[in-house]
């Protein structure tokens, strides 16, 4: 029954594209003399890449670049590479780019999803997990790491149960063992807010992307949980 419905579910479910418009932008802070240009990167699969949304800025890294300058006021700059479908060993093989001269101060992974519906072994799961985050620890040197935890995928709309329950079962499972890696290798571990599940609005059409109002709150919550601090407004 469950091979049944992973069948229908994958047929019936939208394809929707990622995001268009440019990998990369710039928002100017709102005081000139908070600090220097603050960078981040979005790395990973269908939610770095902005399945569900338009564009890019509408998307997890523009929302992000904008949460993070209201905490900071300070400039920041954005980019973003990901690749829809990646695993984990996709992405520590083939989506991480190269470290270049302007180091990012933030670098933050969305991954787990696909290994999830490929059924990685969770020994497998953990050994990629911890080759990830030393790839992307050793790669951005000072930068903060910051490992997106799995979404709450027993509230998926567009999965059926009883299979949404054993998927959600799994998925906790692996956030675990996601939690311990990135503790392991110094990076940050960031839970998503199983609240935002309860939202229909907060989903794309295909019932299993966010929509850009969903990729807003979970900017929010990602610039809190990477500990950058929120300003105080002048006067």
């Amino acid at each position: 029954m469950l091979a049944v419905q992973a069948w229908r579910t994958v047929r019936r479910t939208p394809r929707l594209d990622p995001a268009g418009g440019d990998e990369h932008g710039f928002l100017e802070g709102a005081d000139p003399g908070a600090g220097p240009t603050f960078r981040v990167v979005v790395i990973g699969e269908s939610t770095a890449v902005g399945v569900g949304a338009s564009r890019h800025a509408e998307a997890l890294p523009g929302f992000l670049a904008e949460a993070l300058r209201e905490r900071l006021r300070r400039s920041v700059a954005w980019s973003v590479s990901g690749e829809n479908g990646a695993t984990a060993r996709r992405i520590t093989g083939g989506v991480v780019p190269p470290a270049d001269g302007s180091a990012p101060d933030l670098v933050v992974v969305t991954v787990g999803i696909n290994d999830l519906i490929r059924r990685r072994p969770l020994r497998r799961w953990a050994a990629d997990m911890a080759e990830l985050v030393g790839v992307l620890r050793s790669r951005y040197g000072q930068a903060t790491v910051l490992v997106a935890g799995m979404p709450p995928v027993h509230r998926f709309p567009a999965i059926p149960q009883p299979l949404r329950y054993v998927l959600g079962v799994r998925a906790r499972t692996m956030d675990r063992i996601m939690r311990e890696a990135a503790r392991a290798g110094g990076a940050v571990h960031a839970p998503m807010d199983e609240a935002m599940a309860r939202d229909r609005g907060l989903f794309a059409s295909d019932g299993f992307h966010p929509s850009p109002a969903g990729y807003r709150a979970w900017a929010q919550d990602l610039a809190r949980a990477a500990a950058v601090p929120r300003l105080a407004a002048p006067g």
